[in-house]
């Protein structure tokens, strides 16, 4: 019993199972449309998915079962099939089978083809011209299926007509269906358009009709009219003259304007495209008929015009004439033209038959000498002759020769010295005619000097001319201008420079002066101090500043071009005279200080000659000396038992002669300045003079003994009173020595 209950249980679970799953399986097609359009040549992916099975089996299928001209890709619960391109073949109802165990299911969706994939043309039979029919004719190319078409014609916002192809067609296919329309255009088409609207009615489940349109500015043409021919100045000319003749024509498009000629034999010799005809030089030869036709796309229109050119006497004209100023080493060319003669012959020739020295050349009408480079033999009055047929003119022109060829120059005979004299020349170099030369010197807006010169006859040459003015400057010509002028009238001379000048500006250099020094804090200083020497000077240009040392033999050494001369920490060595120069271009200026270091005593030596130790009767010489610059006053003494007692020296020195017991003692020198003193002592010592005697007494051998050890005990007495006595006072004397 218990077995027969677990089978009946475990069947009922599986048939459970069975009616969940296939109650859980959903198919989806995407797109998501029962109907979709395809143009033919576009690619077409229709997905199939199923939803409620890990492992669904898909296949595609037409309704009708034909092939499926396709690709079908599946990737785990979905499938695609894929046409690509789509063709004909493949307008059918499509069917997606999904198979999930015991499970099948089904989605269907269907593919409709189209094609529409150009604009409209639109042509027209004929350019349109006003008044005259032509039919515009609106096509679709390409289009399928054609039953579902709809062509509209519209002129501006106006309906022409609208066709439908309502037939069915025999096969597939894309065909070409157009529309015709004939009209007569009217002024008031101009600028309109034409609309050609095609509409494809096609349908799926949310989109709209296909609609493509093309549109087309109508240009509407006007026939050629109302042509006209205005002369001028008139249809009567003589030879050599010009005329010109300007033509108009009506239409749209704006005519194209063509000159021509009426020939002989009836036929038009093209001239011009241009709306102006101009002739010029105009001979007999020239006279006829002449024919201006405006033409567009759509006709022409002519008008013609009777020239008429009568013959005219020659004419013969030199240039540049009839007289010419030529500068000496240019280039002249003479020009003898002729007008109203075809076959002119020239000749050349100076009127008192000199040689040419020219270059003659023929130019049609025309007929040209060139002097090059013109000299002085080429100063003539020259006539051109000129035959024509049996008729002869001349015509004749002056050569004047000038030389002008630059500006003055102006000198100075040296630099501008304030109150200094100065010469000043102006030079016109390479001038001819000098004696219509005229120069004058300004200074500023005033006439310093004018002068002419006087004709030689003797000879032409080129000269160098010039004009010199000697002058004081002063400080108020500084920054005025010089201006050298030259004139050379020459009245035939129209196209050359009659008048040169140049300038210079005066730069008035003024000497230095008033040179100073300026010394902080003083010229006389302690050793160590610093000081600054600062050196000013006047002049224009602004001097420029030299320090230097003036050394032993006269000399200067230079130092420095700082305007301050420092030091920052004097010493002995920078005493002496200092030489301050302020120099420009007009001069030297001097000034100069004499630096004074002063130093405390020091280096004292104070000596016994010849010994510190002497004798009863010897002659000793005390001596103070000291190496300080500047001088110190020298003080000798010795002391006593009320102080020290000044002693009278010489140049430093105290000579004691004989000296007796009582010259023994302490003596003290003092060396002192402004700055300070410095003092030295020494203990003279003076034995007595004892009798020889022939014996040697005990006493006296105690006395050695005892002296060998109270001298060195003396000797360091005498030391450390030396060393205390360097700071003693000091009594002002008359005794001064130069150290």
């Amino acid at each position: 019993m218990p077995k027969k209950m677990f089978v009946i249980f475990g069947v009922s679970n599986i048939l459970w199972m069975v009616f969940a799953v296939s109650q859980a399986i959903k198919v989806d097609m995407f797109p998501d449309k029962s109907k979709i359009f395809a143009q033919i040549g576009d690619s077409v992916s229709l997905t199939c998915s199923a939803t409620g099975c890990e492992s669904p089996s898909f296949s595609w299928r037409t309704q009708m079962d034909s092939p499926l001209n396709g690709k079908v890709r599946n990737e785990g619960t979905t499938s695609t099939l894929i046409m690509d391109p789509v063709s004909f073949e493949d307008e059918h109802q499509y069917l997606c089978t999904v198979i999930c165990g015991a499970a099948k299911l089904e989605k269907a969706i269907r593919v409709e083809i189209y094609s529409f994939s150009k604009d409209p043309e639109i042509h027209l039979s004929s350019p349109p011209e006003v008044g005259k029919p032509v039919t515009v004719t609106c096509s679709v190319p390409e289009v399928y299926p054609f039953e579902r078409l709809e062509i509209e014609l519209l002129k501006g916002n106006h309906p022409m007509k609208v066709q439908d192809f309502l037939e069915p067609s025999e096969k597939k296919a894309q065909e070409t269906k157009s529309l015709d329309v004939t009209f007569s255009p009217t002024d008031e088409d101009i600028g309109t358009a034409l609309v050609c609207q095609a509409t494809l009615h096609i349908y799926d489940d949310d989109s709209p009709p296909k609609v493509r349109k093309t549109t087309k500015e109508l240009e509407v043409y006007i026939s050629p009219k109302d042509t006209a021919i205005s002369v001028n100045p008139s249809t009567r000319l003589q030879e050599g003259d010009s005329v010109a003749m300007a033509c108009t024509s009506a239409g749209l498009p704006a005519p194209r304007i063509l000159w021509s000629k009426k020939l002989d034999n009836g036929n038009l010799q093209l001239l011009s495209e241009n709306a102006t005809l101009t002739l010029i030089s105009m001979r007999a030869e020239d006279s006829g008929i002449y024919v201006c036709e405006g033409n567009n796309p759509v006709g022409k229109d002519r008008k013609e015009v009777k020239l008429i050119v009568q013959e005219k006497m020659f004419t013969v004209e030199i240039s540049p004439g009839p007289q010419i100023a030529a500068q000496v080493g240019d280039s002249v060319v003479l020009t003898c033209d002729v007008r109203d003669c075809e076959s002119p012959s020239f000749s050349w020739r100076t009127q008192i038959d000199s040689p040419l020295n020219g270059k003659v050349r023929r130019e049609g009408s025309k007929s040209t000498l060139t002097l090059s480079p013109v000299s002085f033999e080429n100063e003539h009055f020259y006539l051109c002759t000129v035959i024509c047929g049996q008729k002869k003119l001349e015509k004749g022109i002056q050569v004047e020769l000038y030389s002008f060829p630059s500006d003055p120059e102006i000198e100075m005979s040296g630099p501008l010295v304030s109150g200094n004299p100065v010469t000043v020349s102006c030079r016109v170099p390479n001038v001819y005619p000098s004696d219509r030369l005229e120069i004058e010197l300004f200074k500023g807006e005033s006439i310093m000097m004018n002068k002419t010169f006087s004709k030689d006859v003797s000879k032409k040459a080129l000269e160098t001319k010039s004009l010199e003015k000697t002058f004081i400057p002063t400080t108020e010509d500084i920054g005025n201008v010089l201006v050298c002028l030259a004139r050379l009238p020459i009245d035939e001379m129209e196209f050359e420079l009659k008048q040169r000048q140049s300038t210079q500006t005066l730069y008035v250099n003024v000497a230095p002066r008033d040179t100073t020094i300026l010394v902080s804090p003083s010229s006389i200083l302690e050793e160590g101090s610093s000081v600054n020497m600062t050196c000013s000077s006047n002049g224009l240009p602004a001097p420029k500043i030299l320090w230097s040392r003036q050394l032993s033999n006269g000399d200067l050494q230079p130092i420095s071009e700082n305007a301050t001369l420092s030091f920052m920490s004097t010493k002995i060595e920078d005493s002496g005279i200092y030489v301050c120069e302020g120099i420009n271009q007009a001069g030297t200026s001097r000034k100069e200080v004499n630096l004074i270091i002063q130093v405390a005593p020091k280096d004292i030596q104070l000596t016994a000659f010849p010994s510190e130790s002497v004798k009863e009767g010897d002659t000793v010489i005390i001596s103070c000396t000291c190496g300080n610059v500047p001088p110190t006053l020298i003080i000798l003494k010795k002391k006593a038992e009320t102080g020290y007692t000044v002693l009278k020296s010489t140049g430093g020195a105290y000579t004691i002669h004989r000296a007796q017991l009582e010259d023994a003692g302490v003596y003290q020198c003092e060396s002192k300045n402004e700055v300070g003193s410095q003092l030295r002592s020494l203990t003279l010592d003076v034995k007595g003079r004892e009798s020889n005697k022939d014996y040697f007494s005990p006493e006296l051998l105690v006395l050695y003994c005892a002296s060998s050890l109270i001298i060195p005990a003396i000797g360091m007495i005498i030391y450390f009173a030396r060393r205390a006595n360097m700071t003693g006072s000091y009594s002002l004397v008359e005794a001064q020595k130069v150290c």
